[in-house]
């Protein structure tokens, strides 16, 4: 296991070998995932080699790298900071789930957060598809979109699938749309009348009926 230190260059070492082999680097030489959500201020992405962050600042004058997976012990958690602190970029650490009910704090918290970054942004997760989708989703509704363009970020052309567990968070974009929106603000639903847990058993047990419905009793 990686422990996270670079401090020589058998560290780097370690840590590329890491990154590519145990944290799936090796797919993400050529596949970026990258798209904008705000174009000028807000990207996203996979996790990003040094190389490909180094050209995305360069190409778009990034300033602060928002990493969705939080801190890890793993060689590409490691090559991004040390590459991002070389090229003078702001780190922050957002870090969010991608197979449960999003938190009420965290997502407070990335609210708060969000007014404070320095602009453009790049936020990453491992994949680019689920937890990118997510801050993605949540970036727009800041910004006074709609949930229906936010459910856009979680899309299959991201590599997203509602069908699997992840789905998850495409019910809390459907819950704001159906429960808040029109009603009261984004943000104030969410501190006022967010439920995490109740959507958590209400997506589960909806999870199970589709199940016991399509593959069991292979109703139509």
């Amino acid at each position: 296991m990686f422990d996270g230190h670079l401090s020589s260059s058998s560290g780097h070492a370690r840590a590329w070998t890491d990154s590519l082999f145990v944290d799936h680097a090796i797919f993400r030489l050529m596949w970026t995932n990258f798209h904008a959500v705000i174009p000028g201020k807000v990207y996203r992405c996979n996790h990003p080699t040094p190389a490909r962050l180094k050209r995305a600042m360069e190409r778009l004058g990034l300033r602060t790298l928002v990493n969705l997976r939080g801190h890890r012990k793993c060689g590409s958690d490691a090559l991004s900071r040390n590459a991002a602190r070389g090229l003078g970029l702001h780190h922050v650490d957002m870090a969010f789930e991608s197979r449960g009910a999003p938190h009420k704090d965290r997502i407070l918290r990335f609210a708060d957060m969000y007014q404070k970054l320095d602009f453009p942004i790049l936020m990453h997760c491992k994949s680019g598809a689920d937890r990118a989708g997510l801050a993605s989703g949540l970036v727009v509704l800041f910004e006074g979109g709609s949930a229906q363009q936010a459910l856009k970020e979680l899309s299959w052309k991201y590599g997203h699938f509602r069908s699997s567990r992840t789905g998850i968070l495409d019910a809390f974009f459907l819950h704001y749309q159906a429960e808040g929106e029109g009603r009261m603000p984004f943000l104030e639903w969410v501190r006022n009348e967010y439920d995490e847990h109740a959507l958590k058993e209400e997506f589960v047990a909806n999870k199970l009926s589709s199940f016991l419905t399509d593959q069991v009793l292979r109703r139509e």
